[in-house]
């Protein structure tokens, strides 16, 4: 039973990478300017997650190392170095944005400007990870945020054309506005192959103490999460599509997303959109921060465990509670979130293959995994997502100034 219950984890990993500001914006802004032609980088986000995801749970369990920890000592300090400056910045432009996210929704739901929300929000972030322990942060989250089963039922509700919907799985060229198409491709995919969310994963493995005998409920966990959270994201693009689209409403606003959710569920669309998108982006935010507390402490050696009384762990808990604060700031200044959103998903992209590359090596060590090694489709599909990661890294920038 316990091992079943671990799915929790996989679905609020999926919440953190699939459903959240990033995600949802960039999912809608696919819908409203291109139809179903953009559901197939949703689909190979999902796909690369899935495989990524089980692979870092499997080091995991065999290993009893975390991603960050096997890099450190297979790679050296100068290479986590690296990869820590990289991922700390661009974490940290995504928690502002998550931050921001929920900021939001209490705007929609009271009126008050998000600026006012962010103090708030912040106190309310810190208190849950110092008094919190991970499962109540994993079971909370993955609960409170099956709300956003909505999106699925909204599309549902809409009557789509389905096999108009299977022919966007499909890639095409589009016939016009090519950079804002790729430049949302590259987003989509940023947005959702977020290394925070291996680091996330690898060390829940740790804080639920997996072994070898969690190597097969891992796959389940990694195969249904991240499939929920790309279900759902879909749902989002459909109602888009079908919503913004005939009206030629380009989403550049959180709230535009929320009121298209009126039109397929009249009565609770706006509420339950506001609620689990709240829910959603706390979520994200909580795994946000901790991986960046993760990276710090199991990188250089400090005690750490989300369990732990935080007085038993000092310097883990003193990085979220310096950082948290600190991403409150530009909401407090009055940046808006979703430019925020759209940066961090292209620096996302652009750093990717410090993150994908290790696993590589990592997942081909018999001194970590003996004989749990990937397999020739495993590797396969590394090499694959590692090629895709160099192509995200040359284009977002240049895609960022021409397309956005």
């Amino acid at each position: 039973m316990k091992k079943i219950l671990q799915v929790a984890l996989g679905i609020v990993t999926s919440i953190g990478g699939f459903l959240e500001i990033g995600s949802v914006t960039t999912a809608a802004q696919a819908g409203a300017s291109f139809g179903y032609q953009l559901l197939w980088p949703i689909a190979l986000g999902t796909l690369c997650l899935i495989f990524l995801v089980e692979m870092s749970g499997r080091l995991s369990a065999v290993s009893k190392h975390t991603v960050i920890a096997a890099m450190r000592d297979r790679f050296g300090f100068r290479f986590y170095l690296l990869v820590l400056i990289l991922m700390v910045l661009v974490s940290f432009l995504v928690l502002c944005a998550e931050m921001g996210g929920i900021s939001l929704c209490l705007q929609m739901s009271t009126g008050l400007g998000f600026p006012w929300w962010a103090i708030p929000v912040a106190l309310v972030l810190w208190l849950l990870l110092w008094r919190g322990t991970f499962s109540v942060i994993e079971n909370g989250s993955s609960l409170l945020g099956l709300m956003t089963v909505a999106f699925a039922v909204g599309a549902w509700k809409l009557h789509p054309d389905w096999s108009s919907v299977a022919s966007g799985l499909i890639p095409t060229r589009p016939s016009e506005h090519a950079a804002k198409y790729w430049f949302i491709v590259v987003s989509i995919l940023g947005a959702s192959i977020s290394p925070y969310m291996m680091y996330f994963y690898s060390s829940g493995a740790i804080e639920d103490e997996w072994d070898e005998s969690y190597i097969g409920i891992n796959r389940v966990i990694a195969a249904f999460g991240m499939t929920f959270g790309g279900l759902l994201s879909a749902g989002v693009l459909i109602i888009a599509t079908l919503v913004l689209k005939p009206k030629g409403i380009d989403v550049d606003s959180f709230q535009q997303v929320a009121l298209m959710m009126t039109i397929p569920l009249p009565n609770w669309g706006f509420e339950l959109f506001v609620g689990g998108m709240a829910v959603a982006c706390l979520g994200a935010a909580l795994e946000i921060t901790l991986a960046i507390s993760y990276l710090f402490a199991q990188g250089l050696g400090w005690n750490w465990s989300e369990n732990a009384a935080p007085d038993s762990e000092a310097r883990f808990c003193t990085v979220y509670t310096l950082l948290i604060p600190i991403a409150a700031i530009p909401l407090l200044l009055g940046i808006e979130p979703v430019k925020i959103t759209i940066l961090s998903m292209a620096l996302t992209a652009a750093v990717l293959p410090a993150a994908i590359i290790p696993f590589l090596v990592l997942m081909n060590d018999k001194d970590l995994l003996a004989d749990h090694t990937n397999g020739f489709i495993s590797n396969t599909v590394v090499v694959l997502i590692m090629l895709m990661s160099f192509a995200l890294a040359v284009v977002s920038i240049p895609l960022q100034y021409f397309g956005s």
